[in-house]
């Protein structure tokens, strides 16, 4: 997994700044007002949807782990 910097550094600003938000949701277990799915077929995998951003992320007990963010596309959820 890619350090979390070198993920983000591939977005615009607006775009860092509504992904530093929602990410700061994630590690604080606020999930209330997010779209958050657990991916098919895995049991600790979830993905955030935000417009076109997703942030693939996985929880086990209380440990959050960032997988992937991305732009919406056919790979975005290969991993």
């Amino acid at each position: 997994m890619p350090p979390l910097s070198k993920l983000l550094s591939k977005f615009n600003k607006d775009d860092r700044l509504v992904l530093e938000f929602l990410i700061e949701k994630i590690f604080s277990l606020d999930w209330d007002g997010l779209d958050i799915k657990k991916l098919k077929g895995y049991d600790d995998i979830y993905r955030l949807r935000k417009g076109k951003l997703r942030v693939i992320f996985y929880k086990r007990k209380s440990s959050i782990s960032i997988i992937n963010i991305k732009h919406r596309n056919d790979k975005t959820y290969k991993f």
